[in-house]
């Protein structure tokens, strides 16, 4: 089983007292749907998931399962520090009719051994057995690093609802190991957005990233490009791509502050962050769009249903790349 296509991480909708905005949910996953992606990766890093409440937590995904379920594929993070409440995300995830779940490990007392991680995503995955179960591997916030191909050896046999992992990390030989173990029997998300034409060139076939939340159309063009064979091209899509994220990694406020607020320029106000990130000043938003706008990138993100100065809708599913 292959999810195939683009996958936003959807942001946490705040109001401006920081309480969560459910209502925003409904226009996340209309604009999601316009825009030709496959699914969403809710309540992740994207989603300040550790910021969040476990009730909180279970009421966003209730609501994502409600509105976005028979438009795209809704895959619930459940991981915690708390194994317990992992696994109590996970059957709400289950009953809620979720599309899939995936973990990110433990990372206060981190597993010590690949065979710990193991047993940690074996006891949330059999929580809900009818779901496939994808491990995140984000060592740049967690600190686990294992190699994810030792994790597969180990865990294709244990863990009956392995799915495949969602890979956000640069080990792109590891990545390739995963992908075409035992002939390609996982699911390995590419979670790299800056380097999303290595994944392709891997034979990556589904994709989970933050900048797919406004920046869907530059990816598509990218995919498209690709597919053609046009390889000049797609580096200088992904080149722009780059440019894009220097220019919000240096905002001076967090990569995740400023790609959150950004989200206002295709109308959709997804509000502040909470603490520990902080909010975005408006000198800090102004600097961004003008770097934005000297790059050149609102004329090259294309996408349907977003005022980014765009009026072509340029699609391209990555399950139709040829290589």
């Amino acid at each position: 089983m292959y999810i195939e296509g683009l996958i936003a991480a959807p942001f946490t909708a705040l109001n401006n007292d920081c309480s969560i905005n459910l209502d925003a949910i409904e226009k996340l996953a209309d604009f999601y749907t316009a825009n030709n992606l496959a699914g969403v990766f809710i309540c992740g890093t994207t989603g300040e998931s550790m910021s969040l409440t476990l009730a909180e937590r279970l009421e966003i995904a209730e609501r994502w399962c409600k509105t976005a379920n028979k438009k795209l594929k809704v895959i619930v993070h459940v991981g915690e520090n708390s194994i317990e409440a992992c696994k109590k995300m996970s059957a709400h995830a289950q009953k809620s009719h979720a599309y899939a779940i995936g973990a990110i490990a433990p990372s206060f007392f981190r597993p010590a051994c690949v065979d710990d991680l193991v047993e940690c995503c074996s006891q949330i995955a059999s929580s809900a057995p009818e779901l496939p179960f994808y491990y995140y591997h984000m060592p740049s916030m967690t600190g686990v690093n294992f190699a994810m191909i030792d994790f597969l050896r180990k865990a294709a046999d244990k863990i009956p609802n392995l799915a495949g992992i969602k890979y956000t990390y640069e080990d792109l030989m590891d990545y390739y190991l995963c992908r075409s173990f035992e002939n390609g029997r996982f699911d390995i998300l590419f979670g790299r957005d800056e380097i999303l034409l290595c994944g392709l060139a891997l034979g990556a076939k589904g994709a989970v990233g933050s900048t797919y939340n406004f920046a869907s159309g530059l990816y598509h063009q990218l995919i498209n490009e690709f597919k053609r064979g046009n390889i000049e091209k797609a580096r200088s899509l992904q080149q722009k791509s780059m440019e894009m994220i220097k220019v919000l990694a240096s905002a001076g406020c967090s990569f995740l502050a400023i790609s959150k607020a950004l989200m206002k320029e295709v109308s959709i106000d997804c509000g502040p962050v909470r603490l520990p990130l902080t909010k975005v000043t408006d000198r800090q938003y102004e600097s961004v769009i003008k770097k934005l706008e000297q790059i050149g990138f609102f004329e090259s993100c294309t996408s349907q249903a977003s005022p980014l100065k765009q009026k072509t809708k340029i699609d391209c599913p990555i399950s139709e790349i040829k290589v």
